[in-house]
């Protein structure tokens, strides 16, 4: 039988509680992709995080050493996302005012703006905001300035939290809220479950025979069916059963399984999909089938 990752051409995987939590990897992920990538087909795999904190060569460079196969090619931020969006609006040379890393400063610098911290005078034409663990009070106050002037509004993602080795610490999200209250301002978003990020990453990828692996039914998966992908919920990271259980259809993945490994092992497939609201159905098969991913959705069915 066919496993599940050999029916696409690319594989668009999450980082933070799909491959690792933090500086901790997920134990058997590295193992899972490995051992897919040593089959012999060839499959591309792009690395797709909502992090805005750090450059894709950072990340590349900590995933290869956590064991993943990694190039800064295959890594797509959602700080490169959110730089081509202002770019795309943007004059050349415009000011950008950056409430986040030094890393998201250089994205900006990237694509031919001015990255600033501070203004005095007229105001940037753009805010941007990505999560950094060093933001405080008057970084969001500067942006919520240059917000009040009409400045064009930026954000890498909305993740209310942000998986790590001790559980969920405030995500970029939470920073976000504070500014929108702050400025009665709604932000232009960048990452999942938004579009540019995912077609960034498909464009990265070549294809759109992918599947998007994840652990966030309102990022990974949302982001998914937005554009059309089909997905495959892990249950390494925030997403739980539970939540499945009464996620509205936008937020149901194709599949579900409790490892990656299930990347490698023919999918339970079915032409009556498990009901995700059927929490002990769900969580039978998967104890039956263990390494398998579970279908939840038919193929092709229409995500309203």
């Amino acid at each position: 039988m066919t496993r599940l990752r050999d029916r696409y051409e690319a594989l668009l995987l999450d980082l933070d509680g799909t491959l690792y939590r933090g500086p901790v990897v997920i134990e058997g992920a590295p193992e899972a992709l490995v051992a897919g990538a040593d089959s012999g087909a060839a499959q591309r795999l792009v690395y797709v995080t909502n992090n805005a904190s750090r450059g894709p060569d950072v990340v590349a460079e900590h995933l290869v050493e956590l064991g993943f196969p990694a190039t800064t090619d295959d890594v797509v931020t959602s700080a490169q996302a959110a730089a081509r969006l202002l770019a795309e609006r943007l004059e050349p040379g415009a000011q950008v005012l950056v409430v986040g890393t030094d890393d998201l400063a250089a994205e900006v610098t990237r694509v031919g703006l001015r990255p600033i911290r501070r203004f005095d005078g007229v105001a940037p034409a753009a805010v941007v905001q990505g999560h950094s663990p060093q933001t405080g009070w008057p970084d969001l106050a500067e942006a919520a300035y240059a917000l009040r002037a009409d400045a064009l509004w930026v954000a890498a993602n909305t993740d209310k939290t942000l998986p790590n080795e001790r559980g969920l610490a405030p995500g970029n999200g939470a920073m976000v809220a504070a500014l929108r209250t702050a400025s009665e301002r709604e932000p232009m978003v960048a990452g999942k479950p938004f579009a540019p990020l995912m077609e960034d990453a498909l464009v990265r990828a070549g294809s759109r025979s992918a599947l998007v692996v994840g652990d966030r039914l309102d990022t990974d998966i949302e982001g998914a069916n937005r554009v059309g992908l089909e997905s495959l919920l892990v249950l390494t990271g925030v997403s739980t059963l539970d939540e499945l259980k009464d996620a509205p259809a936008d937020l149901i993945p194709t599949y579900v399984s409790e490892s990656l490994d299930a990347l490698n092992h023919p999918p339970m497939d079915s032409e009556t999909p498990a009901n995700p609201a059927d929490i002990a159905d769900l969580t039978d098969r998967l104890r039956r089938n263990p390494g398998r991913a579970v279908r939840v959705r038919a193929s092709g069915s229409e995500i309203r």
